[in-house]
Parts: structure tokens; sequence; C-alpha cells
């Protein structure tokens, strides 16, 4: 817990100390003046490439006045892979933790036989081309289809009949040193006394993991197995667990398809996900005759439990939605199933749980893709397998994303030059008509806000922004009309919008308009005894311009 930690912190004989980031954060919002800020400290982050580019790095940067910074990663966020939301000054490794120290590559890493290579199957479920992006917007019709009954009945039938092979089920046995069961090591009176004993075991065979795209498709495929599983004999039935918690918003997420999992709690997830999770909980009681349930304190163990579980060869096969894919080490582990689009550092990370060097029956970490993922995997292996790649988004100074610049014999535009071409060509207030103005209106502000991102990292951009609030809000209020306006169009025919428009709507998101920003608003209109109408147009423009308060409106 946060009072440990703090009681670790105030101990001189503390020499190290291993926490998480969330608990750090938490340590530091409760104490905002501490001794220990004074202290020289270093700061070792393991799996760096997550949750250093927002408000808890900063936290960190801005409290403790003494510090050495390391990060480790084998997935760096570079220019190539970083999302589009966020701070511009802040979106890679190295505008985080500074020049690379050492690089060894996924490559070096196999050539040295340090971990395995992969060997991945592409199995064709739908007949329609799949790299589509997970979005709820465009991809509706979509993903209903990835998530008929059918489909994901064959997957099941498939998994089944190829369980065995792929994870050499009925092998020859191995001996393993393996870490004893969470029963025999924690006491009755105090659950949380989970720890790992090694002991020797034989084993048959290896087990795996299975990554899909939501806690709502999660629970199809559990039912889909409990259904087909339902009349096998015993010794051919796989164990199935399943895992998940509550993710916060992480504008990573959408670019490499994970989302960050908070394995210390369930709050936050709908009833309906909670509902079943307990029953996924209870069935996996009954099979270890174990007491777990998604209240706090039991979740957390239930975490550890499935973790060393996965790592005794206990579990045959773990269903998740995020969690396990990123930093999670069992040498046990062999199979990797995707029914989700991963990419980039998101796709590297899930498919290495299964290269890590166990004996001479495992080769290779094997990858079974039910959905079309060769061109984001041949993307990912090759920027992860570059040393050359680059780690810094921001190059430019202000005057050149203010006014403009020349790279590689072209003119760049700046924020002014759009501005004035914005004011215009698509006055304030005024009606866009005709679908390629519309277009033309959607790409020239979504560039003004890509620079408006980069631009407001700048002290010498206040003042100097040219739109008023006021103006930035009707021009919201259009983007967001025509994002909802295009989205209803063309179901049948996803591509021609999704291919020719890109909204940034990531940024219009980034620079909303909040709750308290509107109470404040009203509670002037109260005090004015409700005459000033000046003030009911700017709330109204305020929530217009906001994609999540517009349709709380009434």
């Amino acid at each position: 817990s946060t009072a440990v930690l703090k009681k670790q912190l105030q101990n001189p004989n503390a020499g190290i100390i291993i926490t998480t980031l969330q608990k750090l954060s938490v340590f530091i919002k409760k104490h905002k003046a501490h001794e220990v800020y004074k202290k020289h400290l270093v700061i070792i982050f393991d799996e760096c490439h997550r949750t250093q580019f927002g408000e808890m790095h900063t936290a960190i940067t801005k409290n403790f006045k003494n510090y050495y910074f390391f990060g480790f990663t084998g997935t760096p966020i570079f220019a190539a892979n970083a999302g589009t939301g966020g701070r511009p000054d802040l979106k890679t490794t190295e505008q985080a933790f500074g020049a690379k120290l050492h690089t060894y590559t996924i490559v070096d890493a196999i050539t040295d036989k340090n971990v395995l290579p992969f060997r991945i199957d592409y199995i064709s479920t739908m007949k329609e081309q799949e790299d589509i992006k997970d979005e709820k917007v465009w991809n509706i019709d979509r993903e209903r289809a990835l998530a008929s009954p059918e489909r994901i009945g064959n997957i099941v039938k498939y998994i089944r009949e190829h369980f065995d092979q792929k994870t050499k089920r009925n092998s020859r046995p191995f001996f393993f040193s393996r870490i004893a069961n969470v029963s025999d090591v924690a006491s009755a009176r105090d659950r949380a006394a989970i720890e790992e004993i090694k002991q020797k075991i034989r084993l048959n065979g290896f087990n795996a993991v299975f990554a899909v795209s939501s806690i709502d498709v999660a629970k199809i495929y559990y039912d889909e197995f409990k259904k087909q599983q339902k009349d096998s004999p015993e010794l051919t039935r796989l164990k199935i667990a399943t895992i998940f918690s509550f993710g916060a918003n992480d504008p990573e997420s959408e670019y490499d398809g994970l989302e960050d999992e908070n394995s210390e709690s369930t709050d936050g997830l709908s009833a309906s996900h909670r509902d079943f999770l307990e029953m996924a909980i209870k069935d996996y009681n009954g099979i270890f005759a174990t007491n777990y349930d998604t209240s706090s304190d039991k979740f957390q163990n239930y975490y550890k439990d499935v973790s060393l579980r996965m790592k005794n060869r206990e579990i045959d096969l773990l269903i998740v939605v995020n969690m396990f894919l990123t930093g999670f080490d069992a040498t046990t582990l062999n199979t990797l199933w995707v029914d989700k689009n991963l990419r980039l550092h998101g796709l590297l990370q899930a498919y290495s749980r299964t290269n890590r060097i166990l004996n001479s029956v495992k080769t290779f970490g094997n990858i079974v893709c039910f959905r079309n993922l060769e061109k984001a995997t041949n993307e990912s292996i090759a920027l992860f397998g570059d040393k050359e790649a680059g780690g810094i988004v921001l190059l430019k100074t202000y005057k050149e994303y203010y006014n403009g610049y020349k790279t590689e014999g072209k003119d760049v535009r700046g924020y002014k030059s759009l501005i004035d071409e914005l004011l215009q060509k698509f006055p304030v207030g005024e009606m866009i008509t005709g679908e390629n103005n519309q277009k033309e209106f959607i790409r020239l502000y979504g560039a003004i806000l890509k620079l408006r991102n980069i631009l407001s990292t700048f002290d010498e951009f206040s003042g100097n922004e040219i739109l008023s609030e006021r103006d930035v809000q009707d021009y919201h209020s259009m983007y967001i009309d025509l994002y909802n306006e295009f989205r209803g169009k063309n179901k049948g025919d996803i591509e021609n919008v999704n291919d020719d428009i890109v909204f940034e709507m990531e940024l219009i998101k980034q620079v909303e308009i909040n709750i308290d920003y509107i109470l404040t608003l009203i509670k002037k209109y109260h005090e004015g005894h409700l005459k000033d109408k000046e003030i009911v147009v700017s709330i109204e423009k305020a929530v217009d311009s906001s994609m999540e308060l517009r349709n709380k409106k009434d």
C-alpha cells in the first residue's frame, strides 16, 4: 500500500524500494512537501514505454529535486509509433529519459539465443479484408461481424482442435523448476503472503494466452468455451480462466491496440462486466478450491494467483483483453492466440509473452492470428529491430511551427498561414456547403489542431493564438458536427470515407471544456438573476464544442 511506501521512503536504511508507478503517484498527490524529495534518488522504470508520457511522469520530475532516471524497455516509443494525443514535448521515450545509453534489439536477442524466434500463423475467419482499426465509429458493423456467434464458435473449435498441437500438450515430458501452488504458500491467516517457491516437477507441454478485442467479446468467448467443453471428457477439457479490469483511457492505446488495465482494482467496471468477472472467478474457485471475488483486496490476490498458476502451467488458456500482454513472463507459455487488432509496441510486447527460453522442446513462440495482422507484424518487427530508429517528435522552433519552414526543399506551412486560410475560406459561424468544401475544412482544421497542440507547449504562443476562445469553440462545434455527419454516411462502404479524411478527434477531446468550467458559467448566470443572455450563449457554445458533453446538453 501507499502507507507502506511512505514508511520505506522515510526509513534511512531502506536502500532499494520496489513499488508501482501508481503508488508513487498517489504518494506525491498526498504529500506535496516531503523530506524525501530533496534526497538523491536513482529511479529505475521497467517497461518504460507505458505511462511515462502523462501527469505521473511530470509529477515525479516536478517534485523530486535530485533524481537520476533510468528506463528499460524492449519497445521504446519512437517518433514513428508515438500517438497523436498528449504533450508534444513528452511523446517519446527519448524525450522522457534522454538519449539511449544502450540498444539491444530483438534481432540481437534472437541471434544471441536469449529469446526464441516467433512462428506466426494467419488464420482467415472472414472473407473480406480485416486489417481495419477497432474503431467504434466506422467499423461498428464490421465489429459486429467479428463478434458473430458463428465466427466465434468456429474460432473456439479451431483452438480446441489445435491446442495440443501448438502447445505440445501430449509431447514427451520435461522437468521444470516451478513455483509452488499459491494455496501451499499463503497461510489461511494472511492470504497476501504469496511468494515464489521453486520445486522440481514433471510437466507435459506448455500453456497459452488468448488476446481478444474487448470485455464483451471475452465474455462471448468464455461462454462458448464452456458450451463446447460441456460434454468433453475431464482429461481433454482445457482449464480456462479470464482476467480483466477497468482501464483508464490512455491516449497511446488507440495507436498500439493496448490500453493499460489496473491490476489492483476493479473500480470502474460496469455492472454487467463485473457480474461476468464474478461468475468467471466463481468457476475458477471451483477448479482450484480458492476463495476470490471482485472486491479490491481479493481481486489483487486473484491477480497474483492467476499469475502464479500461469507460471505453474496449471491454467491451460487465459483469456485477456490487455492484461498480461506486457511485462508478464512465464517460461511455460508458448502460444498466443490473437483476435484483436495489435500494432507497433503493443504488438511486439504481446508476441513476446511467448518467446522466453525454457528447454529444448520449446523452440519458438507460437502466434496464431485470427485477424490479418501480417502488415502490422512486419511494421512492428522492422521498427524495433532497427538500431537507428529515432526518438524525437518535437524538432522545430516556435517560429518555424508558427510561421512555417522548409524541409527537403518543400515548404511546410505554419500556424499563421493555416489560420489565415481558415478565416478566409470558412468564416466563423458560416455554414459549410458541399462535400468537397466540408472535406477541405476537415483537413485544414485537423492540421491546425495538430499545430495548436504543439504550439501550446511554447510560452510564446500565449496571446498569439489569433482565434478567440469563442472562435475555437465555434470551429470545434462545426468539426464535431461534420464528424457525426460523416460517420453516419456510407455505412455500407466504410472505406470511401475512412481513406479519404482523417478526423483528429484525440486532439478535440484533449482541449475539451470541462464540466467545472460550465458550472462556473451557470453560477455566474444565476448570480446575474438569469438575465445575462450572453452567458447562456457561452454555455451553449462550450457544450457544443465538447464531444462528451453535447449529448448531455438537455
